[in-house]
């Protein structure tokens, strides 16, 4: 049995246990409901909408996309091999994913100060 049968029917194992376990989980609750003599439909409010999250996501995004950029030119111009380009590529990533989780935040904390100024 090689890793072309186990793996198909480990994921198919997996994702059956976990529709299962969420309907089971789901009908515990709605019984839990009934028993404290709530009604099963209601649902809790939805949290407020944050708005900053798109913002958030898309900056790491392109932080990530000019980190493996600058990642690929400096292996390429300095001719490194596998071992120290991985060390290249990561370092970058990181680096320019954490610099664009720094600038959502200061756009945001900018944004926030401007709206407590105008109120």
């Amino acid at each position: 049995m090689g890793p072309e049968v186990i793996v198909p029917v480990t994921m198919f194992v997996c994702t059956t246990a976990l529709v299962f376990g969420l309907r089971y989980m789901s009908n515990k609750e709605k019984m839990a409901m009934i028993e404290r003599g709530l009604e099963p439909s209601f649902k809790p409010r939805a949290s407020a909408p944050k708005p900053f999250v798109s913002l958030k996501f898309g900056l790491l995004l392109v932080g990530l996309g000019l980190g493996l950029l600058i990642a690929l030119f400096t292996v390429r111009a300095t001719g490194l091999d596998d071992d120290e380009g991985v060390a290249v590529y990561f370092g970058c990533l990181s680096i320019c994913g954490g610099l664009g989780l720094i600038l959502s935040y200061v756009v945001e904390k900018n944004w926030l100060d401007k709206q407590k100024d105008l109120n």
